[in-house]
């Protein structure tokens, strides 16, 4: 994505301290961005330190499930909130979140994390409504945009991001339930939508401008539809605990997944890591699927397949999304910065060393130690490139 036609009307220098430092409240990638990507730098060690005994904090849950909702709920919903509250204003022609409003929306991801950090003394009540506030606030902002803007193709965003929310509501009013496992499948259905749109999008336009040879990205709108619906069956199959359905539905969807992103010819864009990171992201979901009916059918622990979604689908996606985001709204040119490939291979093979973990093909301690020192790196690889890009003014001047 590049910057859009308001920030080219509106375009002049931000010359003053004090406009330099508004710019930095003026999008929602500053500080949603940076702060998902410091959530994950923080939690994995915060949680191999209180799993291994050498550090105690005032957790408003038990360790086990603030680690479940930190690296589900926390980081998935600052991941989405930070892509749609930027791609809605373009696609709907609006002016993005900027200000007061927006510093406000993070005040109340950042409470979330400081209650659920440090609220062992607070009612359950205040946790669960802190944290339950930040989404709403992100589809009440994306849907008047969408509705205002007669795009309504894009409320179907709407409503999977809707089905996170009940999941995650779920989860606070019975931490033991599903629910936790269908935030994972309603996020993998999400990075289906999102992926869909843009992984394609974005390799026919590099290959054009490239000017190479090749059939490009292929859609076919069956197997849109028959993968869309395999998945809304492996959701209730997760919250029903119907193994049966779960090995069928996951069984199917696995396939039609892998089918769909073959299609999209990944390895024409080999050549560029801002979109190879794209598709081989996504490549993770049929695995987590087939891994998921696998643990159905008692062939293998249900942790594979957890991380196999978590780390390497919805922790690769998001990190690519969100470094080829910041360029192209920050006024820059679609370069990754130095760095940033290693942390591309680093992340998935954090996901490999983690899934081998659950399948025991490694230690349980050090494959533990090994995916979470990886994870740390990538994300703080993208801390370290990307802290001044989205902190400082645009490139181009532009405000925003």
């Amino acid at each position: 994505m590049t910057g859009d036609r308001h920030d080219r009307i509106r375009n002049h220098i931000i010359k003053s301290p004090r406009q330099r430092r508004r710019a930095t409240l003026s999008v929602p990638l500053p500080d949603l961005f940076l702060s998902l990507a410091l959530l994950a730098v923080v939690a994995v060690p915060l949680w191999t330190a209180e799993l291994t005994g050498w550090f105690s904090a005032p957790l408003a849950l038990p360790g086990y499930f603030w680690h479940q909702h930190e690296l589900v709920f926390a980081f998935l919903n600052a991941g989405i909130a930070g892509f749609l509250l930027t791609a809605v204003c373009v696609w709907t022609g609006t002016e993005r979140l900027h200000g007061l409003p927006l510093m406000g929306l993070w005040l109340v991801w950042l409470a979330g994390r400081l209650v659920m950090g440090f609220g062992a003394e607070l009612p359950a009540w205040v946790v669960m409504a802190v944290n339950l506030a930040f989404l709403p606030l992100v589809m009440v902002d994306a849907g008047w945009r969408i509705w205002h803007g007669r795009q309504k193709r894009q409320l179907v965003l709407l409503l999977v991001i809707g089905l996170v929310w009940l999941m995650q509501l779920g989860f606070f009013l019975q931490p033991h339930g599903p629910y936790v496992h269908g935030a994972l499948i309603v996020a993998a259905a999400l990075m289906l939508v999102i992926g869909g749109r843009i992984t394609p999008n974005f390799s026919k336009a590099w290959l054009r401008q490239q000017g190479l040879p090749g059939r490009g990205p292929h859609t076919v709108p069956w197997l849109e539809i028959t993968l869309l619906i395999a998945m809304a069956m492996t959701l209730v199959g997760v919250l029903t605990g119907l193994q049966a359905v779960i090995v069928i539905a996951a069984g199917l969807a696995a396939p039609l997944s892998l089918a769909r992103t073959l299609l999209w010819r990944g390895w024409e864009v080999r050549g560029e890591p801002l979109l190879w990171m794209l598709h081989l992201s996504l490549l993770w979901i049929p695995l987590g699927l087939a891994l998921l009916a696998g643990s159905a059918a008692g062939w293998w622990p249900a942790t594979a397949w957890i991380h196999a979604l978590g780390v390497g689908a919805m922790g690769g996606l998001i990190l690519g999304v969100i470094s080829r985001v910041a360029l192209g709204h920050t006024g820059r040119t679609l370069k990754l910065p130095a760095g940033m490939t290693a942390a591309f291979v680093v992340i998935h093979i954090a996901a490999l060393a983690r899934v081998a973990t659950g399948l025991g093909d490694l230690p349980w301690q050090a494959g533990i130690g090994i995916a979470g020192t990886l994870w740390t790196v990538a994300f703080g690889l993208f801390l370290v490139r990307y802290t001044g890009i989205l902190a400082g003014p645009r490139a181009d001047g532009a405000p925003g």
